[in-house]
């Protein structure tokens, strides 16, 4: 049952029955959104605060309003008389049986009461994306684990749901391999590890393309920060006007010079540590004076690729394959599916006709040289097809909407992927509309980086990209001895022997991973650490693995039979405070997964659970179960703690994580 769903449907009726002249849709539903559930139960479970934005709407006092709006209400089913409050606050208690029929409905109903969508939508989502030939990195972990969990969600709500994983298997950073396996390879590496060896010859020669390019632009930064030092000393000097409002500019445009040459100190900086990086190397000094011109000879390499060279094109098909395996080794351990794996490769042949498209409908016009869409609110354009008839990830996404369009006709594409695309998914959608396709829901979905405590991005010690691989397998081996110490700890002594460990580890220190992104907002950035995400109290899914393992332990020590009780006529009872608000948090499991979908946020999800794992744990405390004092109250409490476990697994089902029988 989604109780506020029905009672903002109710709400709308009367809303819309109040109202003098026609209902304005948009005004209905704007003041439906004010039914919310209560955040203080002595005002009830849910409350209605349109009655103030109405009165003012209809110039009446807001107390009559809320009075009229509850006498046209047809709520009596479902609620108490309703109370109207303060200024018109409509404070509403559900039925103590309406609860009770809608937990009889869960306990016996798969998918715990909550029902699939009257009107089911197509989405196709575009998450993870990785570059093969390079192994993961800590960066992919929240597109992985975002796009996976909302297709999870939206497909349990009955929606169609293909996703799609966009991955990069073309362009430059082929070229690079190609030119590396052909100069730099090492044989024994590469047949000991392909994988391995082609993502140590693509490090190879991005950072002798990246030296080489550091080496050129380095005086010039030089001499703008001396510039911009110079004017920004010139600035603290200078007199001070007597005017405020001129004294007044006089201190930002300081301030502003001074940020522009920390930012060109920084640039400075930067280039000089790409440079020491291979002068402080010998091997990689030789190598950048035997090869001065290596970008230009990869980008050769990508020209012939993209031409059709029989050899690029053969070596091509040898890497892809070995590289996409290593890739789903990485998903099966996460748990991650794909409907389709269609890489950029698979749009090249596209591209042109995708370009002349944009001409034809007078979108693209040519400029200095390349083939540019002019938007209006853009200071730049986006690039479609450079100087030197290379085409841009812009072009193949436009390519990659239009045969999404052609093929699965989605209402809706969600593109999960890290904020700072912002503005190239902004330029898309908006050349999209103008290209024709403007039925379709386009949403970035976008999310912050991982840091480290310093509020750094999270690398290595020695500056690199942390691997997803080796994240795994440290979250497993610290969930490994956390496990162990608890099993070795009980009472009873230990009760898992070492397989059973290292599973149950594997299950805890993945999930330990996933629930520690998917509970933060997904806009914000987030500071990794293991112990808190491996905590066993706070929101954490050991925390919630623990509680699902508690409530399923009584069915074992109490030697329940679970499918003859859900079969059995027992009912649900709610004597107890704690027993009422079990079952109110039960039954907003639908609510949160409504929350979800609105703006595609699992935490909405995390958030809920842990709720519900909370009032479990009062519940457990305040009303003894297999120590009830009868037979039906017994039976009652079984069926609470029955359905709490079934929503904490298909919550995190939902998540993307498994949970287990014991800890």
């Amino acid at each position: 049952m989604n109780t506020i769903s029905i009672l903002r449907q109710r709400f709308s009726h009367a809303l819309a029955a109040l109202l003098d002249e026609p209902a304005d849709s948009a005004a209905v539903c704007e003041l439906v959104d004010m039914v919310r559930r209560s955040q203080d139960a002595k005002f009830g479970d849910y409350q209605a605060n349109c009655a103030m934005p109405l009165g003012k709407r209809l110039g009446r006092p807001p107390r009559d309003v809320a009075t009229e709006l509850v006498e046209r209400l047809d709520i009596d089913d479902l609620c108490e008389p309703a109370e109207i409050a303060g200024p018109g606050f409509i404070n509403l208690r559900l039925r103590d049986a309406a609860l009770v029929d809608a937990l009889a409905a869960a306990v016996v109903d798969e998918r715990l009461g909550v029902a699939p969508a009257e009107r089911p939508r197509t989405f196709v989502i575009d998450y993870s994306a990785p570059n093969v030939a390079k192994p993961m990195h800590v960066g992919h972990i929240r597109s992985t684990v975002i796009g996976d969990s909302l297709s999870r969600t939206l497909r349990f709500l009955g929606h169609r749901v293909v996703t799609d994983n966009h991955v990069g298997d073309w362009g430059t950073q082929f070229g690079m391999i190609l030119f590396g396996y052909k100069n730099f390879r090492d044989e024994s590496a590469y047949q000991a590890s392909p994988v391995t060896e082609l993502a140590r010859l693509y490090r190879l020669v991005n950072q002798l393309v990246g030296y080489h390019a550091a080496v050129a632009r380095l005086p010039e930064a030089r001499a703008e920060a001396e510039r911009l030092q110079a004017s920004a000393a010139a600035a603290q000097h200078a007199p001070v006007s007597a005017d405020k409002k001129e004294a007044k500019q006089q201190k930002k445009a300081l301030q502003k010079l001074r940020s522009q040459a920390d930012d060109q100190a920084k640039v400075v900086a930067a280039l000089e540590a790409t440079i020491a990086g291979v002068e402080g190397d010998p091997q990689l000094e030789r190598l950048a004076a035997e090869y001065p011109d290596v970008g230009a000879r990869a980008l050769a390499e990508t020209a012939k690729l993209h031409a059709g060279d029989a050899e690029n094109l053969r070596l091509w098909h040898e890497f892809v394959p070995l590289c996409l395996e290593d890739i789903e080794r990485i998903y099966r351990r996460l748990g991650v599916t794909f409907d389709e794996t269609l890489g950029e490769s698979f749009y090249h042949e596209r591209l042109p006709g995708v370009v002349a498209s944009l001409r034809e409908r007078g979108l693209a016009t040519d400029s200095d040289g390349a083939v540019c869409v002019f938007l209006d609110g853009f200071d730049t354009p986006m690039i479609v097809e450079k100087q030197d008839g290379a085409f841009l990830y812009a072009t193949t996404d436009l390519a990659t909407i239009a045969y999404r369009m052609e093929r699965w006709s989605p209402d809706a594409i969600l593109y999960v992927v890290d904020h700072r695309q912002s503005l190239h998914f902004e330029q898309l959608f908006a050349t999209v509309r103008l290209w024709g396709f403007d039925g379709v829901e386009l949403e970035h979905v976008g999310f912050g980086t991982v840091m480290d405590t310093s509020g750094k991005p999270y690398k290595t010690r020695s500056g690199d990209t942390v691997g997803l691989e080796s994240l795994l397998d440290e979250a497993v081996q610290r969930a490994l001895k956390i496990v162990s110490e608890n099993d070795d700890a009980k009472p009873g002594g230990a009760t898992l022997d070492a397989a059973t460990r290292a599973q149950v580890a594997e299950t805890v220190g993945i999930a330990a991973l996933k629930y520690a992104d998917l509970s933060q907002n997904r806009e914000s950035d987030y500071v990794f650490s293991y112990d808190k995400m491996l905590a066993m109290n706070g929101n954490t899914a050991t925390y919630m693995q623990y509680a699902y393992a508690r409530v399923r332990s009584i069915f074992a020590r109490g030697e329940v039979d679970v499918e003859a009780l859900r079969a059995s006529d027992a009912g649900v009872a709610l004597a107890e405070p704690a027993e009422r608000a079990l079952a109110l948090e039960i039954l907003r499991f639908s609510e949160a997964l409504d929350a979800v979908v609105a703006d595609y946020r699992p935490n909405q999800l995390t958030a809920y659970l842990f709720d519900l794992a909370g009032r479990y744990s009062t519940f457990f405390e305040q009303c003894p179960v297999l120590k009830a004092p009868d037979a039906e109250t017994r039976a009652s409490r079984l069926l609470l703690c029955d359905l709490t476990a079934r929503t904490i697994a298909q919550g995190l089902e939902l998540l993307g994580i498994r949970v287990v029988e014991k800890m």
